[in-house]
């Protein structure tokens, strides 16, 4: 996602976004680890990036800024 479509979502969304995109980065790199080939390569990239905007929000929602 976007940082813009996530900056409009609500704390408890953001949540359920970081622990959506933790679970699928977990499930993909467990098909990584087992020698499945997985269908988008680019996939694991692009959730590492919206795992690290999601957490970026919360951390400026958290000091105030």
């Amino acid at each position: 996602m976007k940082s813009k479509e996530l900056a409009q979502l609500g704390k408890e969304d953001l949540a359920a976004k970081l622990k959506q995109a933790e679970i699928e980065l977990i499930k993909i790199n467990v098909q990584v680890a087992t020698g499945t080939q997985i269908k988008n390569p680019g996939q694991i990239r692009n959730l590492k990036k919206t795992i690290a905007r999601i957490k970026s929000l919360t951390d400026k929602e958290v000091s105030g800024q």
